[in-house]
């Protein structure tokens, strides 16, 4: 089932992890060690079944290769996934769990929040281990909730879109479409309405849309119209999956730049985009910002500035996918994969001996 899949790209390692007393179930899966430690979130989710689990760990930790490839961090990519709902089956048992099993792989996995998970729930796994990050650290950098740390790299990224597409040097006055108002929606929409940009949001909690209504100005849209909505930038912050043959046709913005992992479906829901004259901003470039501010925890010398910094050049990281891209004809996508496997290769030239 693992080999077979189609998601599954070489994948170095794929463990499945389980406590009855804890009612924990799950996966990690270890893409690639090529530019260190493979470092990457949990997801907690009520999965359908055990299948797909597996491909959601699968996809996303080739995305955290990719990413931390892109974002220039001497890791690999890995991901978490733990088969349960977080709306009623945390505890604190089932995470110290869970930092047992991280702690098995002995540093060859380093684990942080993700959909699901929350700080809190992260403190409980460093408990049972120090593979973790995303949790407050004294002394340097202190870390911490890497939402907001997310949220300003998305942030960063929707600005060079627009210039490169929109022929904006600011977002007043354009409008944004937030799809989904968790810890990183939440924050970039704030972020987008401090700069001026006019918010249309959504969400599957009505509490969330009315904390933006309230508090933003923003104007609520039903999670089913929020892709077809008129706006300048489409921002998918929720789930993946949402960029599709079915919702792409819909889609009545010049840009989409999101904080969500694997926002596209396939691959050729990348080439569909292009073909409408979409610009698309990779997922796994745009939303570095958390990753970043996790792997600055380990590094004694890091700063609040430094990381900022680091985070605030996603822009520039994109911009220069954009022009690739228009010189190339190949979309944002195809010309952000090539770029991070071309360093992922060359790590893997010199562990080997190579030149």
């Amino acid at each position: 089932m693992i080999f077979s899949s189609s998601d599954f790209d070489g994948h170095e390692m794929v463990v499945a992890f389980s406590n009855r007393r804890a009612r924990l179930k799950g996966f990690i899966a270890i893409h690639s060690t090529a530019l260190g430690p493979a470092f990457g979130g949990c997801r907690m989710w009520p999965y359908a079944d055990e299948g797909a689990a597996v491909k959601d760990a699968l996809r996303l930790s080739r995305g955290m290769s990719y990413k931390n490839a892109i974002a220039g961090l001497d890791y690999g990519g890995g991901k978490a996934v733990i088969m349960a709902d977080p709306r009623g089956e945390k505890t604190p048992e089932l995470f110290r769990a869970f930092g047992h099993a991280v702690d098995r792989l002995g540093g060859q996995y380093i684990t942080a929040e993700d959909v699901g998970v929350s700080v809190e729930d992260m403190q409980f796994v460093a408990e049972a281990t120090t593979w973790v990050g995303g949790i407050p650290k004294g002394g340097g950098y202190r870390g911490g909730d890497p939402s907001p740390v997310t949220a300003r790299g998305v942030f960063a990224g929707i600005k060079a879109a627009a210039r490169a597409r929109l022929a904006r040097d600011d977002l007043s006055g354009l409008t944004v479409a937030v799809q989904g108002l968790g810890h990183v929606g939440y924050n970039l929409a704030r972020l987008l309405s401090a700069a001026g940009a006019r918010l249309k949001v959504a969400d599957i909690s009505a509490g969330n849309v009315e904390r933006a209504v309230e508090a933003l100005g923003a104007e609520a849209i039903s999670p089913d119209d929020l892709l077809a909505t008129e706006a300048d930038v489409l921002s998918p912050c929720a789930l993946g999956g949402v960029l599709n043959r079915d919702t792409i046709p819909r889609i009545k913005a010049a840009v989409v730049a999101g904080a969500a992992n694997n926002q596209l479906a396939t691959e050729g829901d990348g080439d569909r985009l292009a073909a409408r004259g979409i610009l698309y901003a990779p997922d796994y470039v745009i939303n570095a910002g958390g990753i970043i501010s996790a792997a600055a925890e380990r590094d004694p010398a890091a700063t609040r500035e430094a990381v900022f910094h680091k985070v605030d050049e996603i822009g520039d990281r994109l911009a220069e996918i954009f022009a690739r891209s228009e010189q190339s004809g190949h979309g944002p996508h195809e010309v952000a994969d090539e770029m991070a496997r071309e360093i992922i290769r060359a790590a893997d030239g010199r562990a080997s001996g190579g030149g």
